[in-house]
């Protein structure tokens, strides 16, 4: 348990900390599988579809030049084996690690922690100009909060919801204005930071979060619809509190859509496909994207034809920037149809007693893993440290308070009473 609850404190400073706490969470989770003669875990619904897609990027890794598979070489093929820590690890906590109903409320305490600690960071370096440790915006122009590099959007928007969704509910049940008062304060403060970090992605995500939050939580909604119409405000209003916060969130990206095929993002995701039409049945293997790219066998037009090479060689990045054509041309179009369908065996036993009687806490859980698993988004290597680590450790959170739903045994934070008298 103790490796576990390291693992989140680890991801926000210390990611290669994080591997370590993971690893020893995977080691401890199969001996205690091996000693208690238990592998039940294995016939669970997500970890069939998930050992599949994994097994299959692993083949695909495999350096056979007969069946055309594995043009990364031994490192892709270490690299796409590796990959099942994290399913191991998400794994432990809904069977083992989490079952206990107080490492739940333990981890959740440290996830608020973390959601306050970086959100007190980014307000601190938009107030003074720097964070604690004397790191100024980056180059862009973003609020790194407590990091060196623009990592505070991705990291906050998914911590955001389990802690700031469950104490709003509490909130909202004391039906109380000033209560009610402080929900909205809460979920528009929510937002604001994430406004001012001025990361696009990340807070169409909170947006979209939001908006799954407010569906599953009648009482919520009003909240959800002021905090959408005061972070429209807020973003129009950026253009003179904070111009290069505005310049990011609307000049930057109304020049992106209007252009997209020919965008940076566009481009990586033409040279994807093309990758997988080149392979459709294994595409490159694993990390095949970073080693395909500069091919110029792959070189092919952009999606509006207005870019013969597609760019080039020059637009080339360690990985397409999106999960769904990562699994293609990694895996092929049978790669990308294993991934679909383990995504969507998340997110049924996530969603599973959420409608009409959704506990707050899971709302929360379940909406940061969509956001995560959103096929529409621009997003880092899925299995990447830190934001690997956070979707792993979220998801197997999620997947142990639902398992715990299911079974009466009580959803393991400090429920509806408990904030009540916090707040």
């Amino acid at each position: 348990m103790l490796a576990l609850l390291a693992t989140p404190i680890a991801l926000l400073h210390a990611p290669s900390l994080a591997e370590a706490t993971i690893a020893v969470t995977d080691i401890c989770f199969l001996a205690h599988s091996a000693m208690m003669r238990d592998w039940r875990w294995l016939a669970t619904g997500w970890v069939r579809w998930a050992l599949a897609w994994w097994g299959w990027v692993v083949f695909c890794s495999l350096p056979i030049r007969a069946l055309r598979v594995g043009p990364g070489g031994a490192a892709s093929l270490g690299e796409g084996i590796a990959v099942i820590r994290f399913l191991l690890f998400a794994a432990a906590l809904e069977h083992w690690t989490l079952c206990d109903p107080r490492a739940r409320r333990w981890l959740f305490g440290i996830i608020v922690a973390s959601a306050i600690w970086i959100a007190a960071q980014v307000l601190l370096q938009f107030v003074t100009g720097h964070n604690l440790f004397g790191d100024r915006r980056g180059v862009s122009g973003e609020l790194t909060g407590p990091f060196r590099k623009p990592r505070a959007g991705p990291a906050l928007s998914r911590v955001l919801f389990p802690a700031m969704v469950p104490a709003a509910a509490a909130l909202l049940e004391r039906r109380r204005p000033a209560a009610t008062m402080g929900a909205c304060t809460l979920l528009l403060g929510g937002v604001l930071v994430m406004v001012l970090i001025g990361q696009r992605m990340p807070l169409l995500l909170t947006g979209l979060g939001l908006v799954a939050a407010g569906l599953l939580l009648s009482r919520l909604r009003p909240m959800v619809l002021a905090a959408g119409v005061g972070g429209l405000v807020l973003v129009g209003a950026s253009a003179v509190v904070s111009p290069p916060t505005y310049h990011r969130l609307v000049v930057q990206f109304s020049a992106q859509m209007e252009a997209f095929p020919t965008s940076p993002y566009g481009q990586l995701y033409a040279r994807a496909w093309h990758i997988a039409l080149a392979g459709p049945l294994v595409g490159r293997g694993f990390d095949g994207f970073r080693t395909g790219c500069p091919l110029p066998r792959y070189f092919g037009p952009t999606f509006d034809g207005h870019q013969a090479d597609g760019g080039g060689a020059a637009i080339c990045s360690a990985h397409p920037h999106n999960f769904y054509f990562q699994a293609l041309a990694d895996g092929g179009f049978p790669g990308l149809v294993l991934f679909c369908l383990t995504a969507w065996a998340w997110l049924l036993p996530l969603a599973r007693g959420l409608w009409g009687r959704a506990p707050p806490l899971r709302v929360g859980l379940f909406a940061s893993v969509l956001i995560q698993i959103w096929p529409i988004a621009s997003t880092s290597d899925f299995v990447n440290m830190p934001m690997g680590g956070w979707f792993f450790l979220l998801l197997g959170w999620g997947l142990a308070e639902a398992r715990a739903d299911h079974h009466d045994m009580g959803f393991g934070f400090p429920g509806i009473q408990s904030l009540r008298r916090l707040v």
